[in-house]
């Protein structure tokens, strides 16, 4: 007889031995004292410090985020009550998107449950309604966008990261059929930002459309916080800019913004816009406060992007293997999965500081690493303990510190 269990099994026990397997933290954020934590270990409850959380900004702890969704909740309920197609569509969604069009200049957004799923669906329904086209999708695109390319059915090409010269060579190779050019503003991992209006020179040479995910941007770029398009002058340039509202925005939901008419298509023909249920009212209204306080404040930017700068000052100056970027991205090299995971694994038991280690898939192998996101409620005290720590536990486990850090351990 079949047992079922053991393809399970199996699959989890050659997780481990990679050390691959994946270990969710049980955390407990505190709203007005991030990034304060509470860390549920076996032990017991434990104050941590977060240093690798995607709320870039802390604008999920916000007391207008909050009250708006808080407020929303109160009056509308909490569910959307199934999907837009059959349910109508909330009135603060309605809202939201006439927010995110005008933060992008466009004339149109569309919000979808999640940022993975704006660029799954996105990218698929856009291809298949372009009779033979190529999708060119840089090397290191998200598994959303990955996974939107293969889903659309498309021939593809992969173009070298951030390679113009590769680029124009297929495009060229082309010809004079369709192509939709799909990269990002600044890649997640490595931290570096595409050459945006160079890409779009290409893009009008050679008649090609172009997809900017700016997920790991909108919020924290930009006068108004659109991203690095808005920072660079290049907005208007690009036909299809995606980003999220789980990030920077703190709250949750992904979004496309364009023409009235690419909008309305894929709100026709997207299954994962079309079968799924909407972002509950209060969520939009929260998304919608949010968005509206960074189009007018830039004091949250200003506060990350000086810490973000001391942190790398003051962790290179120990001699810490940090990956060299110029956004709010700080990777610490380790460059081997079981040591990249017991860094983690100690700075959270003996410092009560929480970096999730980064292996493959999400990073090739022998360049694991720390991710480490400084925000702007952390401080300067934060600062210090975190390079503190990080000099015991390089110097712990053994792995290269320079002579600086040596000095300081």
């Amino acid at each position: 007889m079949m047992n079922y269990q053991d393809f399970f099994t199996s699959a989890l026990d050659r997780l481990q031995t990679e050390r691959r397997y994946r270990v969710f933290a049980d955390i407990e954020r505190k709203a007005g004292q991030f990034p304060q934590a509470i860390w549920h270990s076996p032990e017991g409850p434990k104050p941590i410090t977060v240093w690798c959380s995607n709320d870039y900004l802390g604008m999920g702890q916000s007391r207008d985020v909050t009250r708006a969704m808080v407020e929303a909740a109160w009056r509308l309920g909490t569910g959307a009550g199934g999907t837009r197609n059959i349910s109508g569509t909330s009135h603060p969604i309605v809202e939201l998107e006439a927010e995110l069009a005008d933060l992008h200049g466009k004339e149109a957004a569309l919000v979808f449950t999640s940022g993975y799923v704006s660029n799954q669906t996105g990218i698929s329904t856009l291809a298949k309604l372009i009779p033979n086209c190529l999708i060119l999708s840089d090397a290191l695109n998200h598994n959303s966008m990955i996974e939107g390319v293969r889903q659309s059915g498309c021939d593809k090409v992969i173009f070298r990261h951030n390679d113009l010269d590769h680029l124009e060579e297929l495009l060229q190779a082309a010809g004079d059929r369709p192509k939709l050019i799909v990269f990002e503003s600044v890649y997640s991992m490595d931290g570096d930002i595409s050459p945006i209006h160079a890409i779009c020179d290409l893009a009008e040479r050679y008649n090609a459309m172009t997809y900017i995910d700016e997920v790991h941007a909108v919020g924290m770029y930009g006068p108004r916080g659109a991203g690095i398009a808005e920072r660079e002058g290049a907005m208007h340039r690009i036909d299809i800019i995606e980003g999220t509202l789980a990030k920077a925005f703190g709250v949750m939901g992904g979004y496309l913004t364009g023409t009235k008419a690419v909008m309305d298509a894929i709100r026709s023909f997207a299954p994962g816009f079309i079968f799924t249920t909407a972002l509950p009212p209060a969520v939009a209204a929260a998304a919608t406060a949010s968005i509206r306080h960074l189009k007018v404040s830039s004091q949250e930017r200003e506060m990350q992007q000086r810490q973000v700068a001391r942190a790398k000052q003051v962790l290179s100056g120990l001699g810490l293997p940090l990956m060299e970027t110029a956004t709010h991205i700080v990777p610490v090299m380790v460059g081997d999965a079981e040591a990249c995971k017991a860094a983690s694994d100690r700075l959270l038991e003996k410092h009560g500081i929480y970096i999730q280690p980064i292996n493959y898939p999400t990073v090739p192998r022998g360049t694991e690493r720390l991710r480490i996101t400084p925000g702007p409620f952390h401080t300067d005290a934060h600062i210090n303990a975190l390079g503190a720590a990080l000099v015991e536990v390089w110097t712990a486990l053994g792995l290269p510190l320079g002579t600086k850090a040596q000095a300081a351990a």
